[in-house]
């Protein structure tokens, strides 16, 4: 499957579970239908069983055949078949609801995998499929006995071992099939510039996990994939680069899916509409807090611009970045607990810095997920990349200034860790969930509206210049939110995008880059998720207080919400108006 080949660990967000003698019947009845899904895809992508702790996947690796793509298929809609058979059974009401998740979500994936075997000739990026896999191993959190099976991860992607092709091989065969269909849509050239640009990045860091963790056996075969690599990169550029779209702009349908995938059901130009007021309003109330910024601290300028660049000349370097995120963590943390906004987990969250292969794969900042199906006490991790790996032409790397000033911690801090995703996940690693309502009801909408929900719940309780900087990266995701759609309509460029991320928005240019590169060809139609999800989100808490006469319990209602897993909103709605109001409505009379 091509499309899901391509995304499958830019949105990899699963659930734990907790063991069977604590999950209630209908979480156990449906984790059984769910298994049936997973199965299919465990069998035909081992990645995702290694990622998940499953070690029984270690030895194995993807081969993406089109053969393969077609008996997954078959694979997936004999149990498409089987879920839709099982809903139409007497079943608890929660498993229906699962059962129906399920259904529509792999409704959903067929449908795109489909369209991209019509349409799509795919830039499938070797070096990067390879670094993914041999990462997934080569971890601090992964235990010791595991780690030798990147080895033979290592001599199976480059075909040495009986039974694997190499996987460049496949690739290459996978694009020219496609390339023989009519009237295909080519990847953008942009996109295929800049990654080929930073594949040194993946292979280089290959070679230093091998070291790192002083694995044997290695040399040899890590010789033959690196070679086969760089073949297939230059065979990328001979043979696929010259029909690459001078643009970046999707077709219709295809952005539709993409917006339908991330979980946005609002049209593009109502979503735009919405934001370009948001960005306003925001505006509006960064002007309030800089004028008192800049008077606390006796700053020429009052213009939030200014204040803003002002902040961020403070920055933290080298051994001082770490430590200080970690210190503003528990004060997030004493904060969370004395206005009891949401319970905390047992276990403490992770802050690190990302290397320079994990900044080249995703360079923006980003919680990872610990396993979750087979989770020993790992955790998981706020990971912090420091700079954007150089472009095609560049020789530096151009350097972030966003994220390490104190001022941008408390947002950072709070969106990435807690109360953010950092603790959806602790939540769900705690207290289990089904699986359907953590990996097949996922969507970015749901996972990033709670992020940037959990940055206005800290906003009350920041200093001047933290709330600042809250009100900038709101700004931000309302700018998302606006030059996504707009870009792919062609109503603006790229040129347009960079000016109001850079002078409007106030990030460095490195961060605009990523940003333009998200819009463009690493996630159309996603950047509108966390503006989307935090308005659906909003107007839910309002609706809820509404209902309660104004008696919100916060901490009920926010545990409430992350007990349901990774619902989209008209799901949370639908379980919050039916279990939450009724129950806190009887609590009040007791």
């Amino acid at each position: 499957m091509i499309r899901i080949t391509f995304f499958l660990f830019a949105f990899l967000f699963v659930c734990s579970f907790a063991s069977a003698q604590k999950q209630p019947a209908w979480v156990q009845t449906s984790n059984k239908y769910a298994d049936l899904l997973m199965a299919v895809e465990l069998k035909h992508r081992p990645e995702v069983g290694s990622n998940e702790g499953l070690s029984q996947y270690d030895n194995k690796v993807s081969q993406p055949t089109l053969a393969d793509e077609d008996q997954e298929k078959r694979d997936t809609e004999e149990v498409l078949g089987q879920l839709k058979a099982a809903l139409h059974e007497k079943q608890p009401e929660e498993v229906a609801q699962d059962l129906q998740i399920m259904i529509r979500k792999t409704e959903l994936n067929l449908r795109v995998q489909q369209y991209y075997r019509d349409h799509r000739v795919p830039f499938l990026n070797a070096s990067l499929d390879v670094f993914r896999g041999v990462r997934i191993l080569l971890d601090d959190q992964t235990s010791s006995d595991r780690r030798q099976a990147a080895v033979t991860r290592i001599r199976e992607y480059a075909g040495l071992e009986n039974g694997y092709r190499p996987l460049t091989e496949i690739l290459k065969e996978r694009i020219t099939e496609q390339m023989a269909r009519p009237k295909v849509t080519y990847p953008a050239k942009g996109e295929i510039e800049t990654e080929l640009a930073r594949n040194p990045n993946y292979i280089d860091g290959i070679a230093a996990l091998m070291k790192k963790y002083k694995l044997t056996g290695w040399e040899e075969p890590y010789v033959k994939l690196k070679a086969q690599l760089v073949d297939y990169d230059a065979w990328t550029r001979a043979n696929v680069l010259p029909k690459a779209r001078t643009d970046f702009q999707l077709p219709p349908e295809e952005y539709a899916l993409n917006l339908e995938e991330f979980g946005i059901d609002l049209p593009p130009d109502q979503l735009a509409a919405q934001a370009h007021r948001a960005f306003t309003q925001i505006q509006g109330q960064m002007k309030s807090v800089a004028a008192q910024v800049a008077k606390q601290r006796n700053l020429p300028s009052s213009d939030y611009r200014d204040v803003v660049r002002e902040l961020k000349k403070q920055q933290l370097v080298g051994d001082a970045i770490l430590p200080f995120y970690e210190n503003r963590l528990h004060q997030i943390e004493q904060i969370i607990v004395q206005h009891q906004i949401v319970s905390l987990p047992s276990r403490s969250a992770k802050i690190r810095i990302a290397t320079a292969a994990e900044t080249a794969q995703q360079p923006a900042p980003h919680m990872q997920p610990p396993p979750f199906l087979h989770n020993t006490g790992q955790r998981g991790e706020f990971v912090l990349p420091l700079n954007i790996p150089p472009g095609p032409g560049q020789k530096t790397s151009d350097q972030y200034d966003d994220f390490t000033f104190d001022a941008a911690a408390w947002t950072l801090t709070a969106h990435e860790a807690r109360p953010g995703h950092e603790l959806q996940f602790d939540s769900m690693l705690e207290h289990g969930v089904s699986l359907a309502r953590a990996r097949y009801a996922f969507n970015s909408v749901n996972a990033e509206g709670w992020g940037l929900y959990s940055e206005y719940l800290m906003y009350p309780y920041e200093p001047l210049q933290g709330q600042l900087i809250t009100l900038q990266l709101q700004l931000l995701r309302a700018a998302r939110a606006f030059l996504d759609p707009e870009l792919q309509s062609g109503k603006v460029q790229p040129a347009d995008a960079y000016r109001v991320l850079e002078q409007d928005v106030v990030i460095s240019h490195a961060f605009a880059e990523e940003e333009v590169e998200r819009f463009t060809y690493r996630m159309p139609g996603q950047a509108g998720s966390y503006f989307y999800g935090y308005t659906k989100l909003m107007a839910m808490r309002a609706e809820t207080e509404k209902a309660l006469n104004g008696n919100l319990n916060l901490k009920a209602f926010h545990d409430f919400i992350l007990a349901q897993g990774l619902l989209p909103p008209d799901l949370i709605r639908e379980a919050v108006m039916t279990h939450f109001v009724p129950a806190q409505k009887t609590a009040m009379k007791n």
